[in-house]
């Protein structure tokens, strides 16, 4: 195998997606207005995320630093975000947050009907 990676740890490829401003039509497809809420207050705050989690903020600003990353991705009120299973980071929340979120079920990866 080519892979000549510097990076000595799997959570380089562990990237958070955010879509900026999504549709009514697609909010409306993957059906949010029914997902579970969350919020936040401001501060700092370390999670690890043990499934993919899909999220829609309405309202806040997040700034998130993927642990062992100098990258932070920030996000805030409108984005679509997909957080990938098995990441650790620490959300540095500037604005309170309150959000629609899911959690992927690990057994959705093939819709397999046994």
């Amino acid at each position: 195998m080519a892979d000549s990676s510097s990076s000595s740890s799997s959570s380089s490829n562990l990237r958070i997606m955010v879509e900026r401003n999504p549709s009514e039509s697609k909010l409306s497809e993957l059906n949010i207005k029914c997902w579970p809420k969350w919020g936040c207050s401001p501060g700092k705050y370390q999670l690890k995320f043990d499934a993919e989690e899909t999220c829609y903020l309405l309202k806040g600003k997040v700034k998130v630093y993927p642990k062992g990353s100098s990258d932070a991705v920030e996000f805030g009120a409108g984005d679509l975000v997909t957080i990938p299973k098995g990441l650790s980071c620490t959300w540095d929340v500037s604005v309170a947050v309150d959000k629609y979120y899911k959690f992927e079920s690990s057994s959705s990866s093939s819709a397999s009907s046994s």
